[in-house]
């Protein structure tokens, strides 16, 4: 396949089609976050005293917000903004989509038990083990929560601060997101090419799938029909493996989103992370099946 800007305008538009409500909602709560909850409350909540406590709040409070990895960042964004520690936030990112217990229910009743047992295992050391590794890892003068202000208090400004707030989320994130999804549906035809060096490659094709995986972007539970698709034509395992953890996950626009917020260095941390995971998964998932 060739490098084509329709394709890539109709990639772009499928996607927003799909994904529009969600990112608005997720639009709407990042501004809330940022502009109305108490910052005091906030940090008493998700910044406890261990990285893995920490990890372990944000993960938990990932799973009833049910959104893709895109339509999480600006409200991770907005965690980290507001001084929530690393930890947190980068679970709270990553939980979302890997721990949406609709994406889960469903994976159950389409998908033999084996997938189901990978992709929360290895959510749970995703969500919570990485997050609170490179939350300890990376350290810096943004990990000290800063103090509540006095306008936090004063509710005659909150509608001009939350408008503010979503104004500035919108102008910003929306552009950046709609220019990197087009960018991914320039490149698609390429990337989807890894899924044929199975039969070339042996394993190798897993590490290459995994990696092509994380910069993909896909709508919530996308990576379900894109396996269902994948295991008739006799895609091994290990590849179906490493798409159901590493498609979900990630995306190039996902990263660029947080990555300000995050810290460069915990964002290709987390992204590493997702790929080592995702082939670990392959591995696991080809010796259970």
């Amino acid at each position: 396949d060739t490098v084509s800007l329709t394709g890539a305008g109709d990639f772009t538009l499928v996607y927003f089609t799909a994904v529009w409500k969600a990112l608005l909602v997720a639009l709407l709560v990042a501004a809330a976050v940022d502009a109305l909850v108490p910052r005091d409350w906030l940090l008493r909540l998700l910044n406890r005293r261990s990285h893995t406590s920490q990890s372990l709040v944000g993960a938990a409070l990932s799973m009833p917000s049910m959104m893709c990895t895109c339509c999480a960042a600006p409200v991770a964004a907005g965690l980290r903004d507001s001084g929530v520690r690393r930890s947190a936030a980068l679970a709270y990112w990553v939980g979302n989509p890997l721990l949406n217990p609709a994406v889960l229910i469903f994976l159950a009743l389409v998908l033999p038990w084996q997938y189901l047992a990978v992709r929360i295992a290895f959510a749970i050391l995703i969500a919570v083990g990485a997050a609170a590794l490179i939350g300890r890892w990376v350290s810096g003068p943004a990990q000290v929560a800063p103090e509540p202000t006095a306008a936090s208090a004063n509710l005659s400004a909150l509608p001009l601060r939350y408008l503010r707030s979503l104004a500035r989320f919108t102008l910003i994130l929306v552009p950046e997101h709609l220019a990197l999804v087009f960018v991914i549906g320039l490149i698609a035809p390429w990337l989807t090419g890894v899924f044929g060096l199975e039969a070339q490659l042996g394993a190798g094709a897993v590490l290459i799938v995994a990696v092509a995986a994380t910069l993909l972007v896909i709508p919530t539970g996308g990576e379900i029909p894109i396996i269902l698709t994948l295991v008739p034509l006799g895609v091994g395992a290990g590849v179906t493996g490493a798409l159901l953890i590493a498609l979900p996950a990630l995306s190039i626009p996902s990263m660029v989103m947080v990555g300000k917020a995050m810290g460069w260095k915990s964002t290709a941390a987390m992204g590493t992370a997702v790929a080592v995971a995702a082939v670990l998964a392959g591995g696991v998932l080809a010796l259970l099946s």
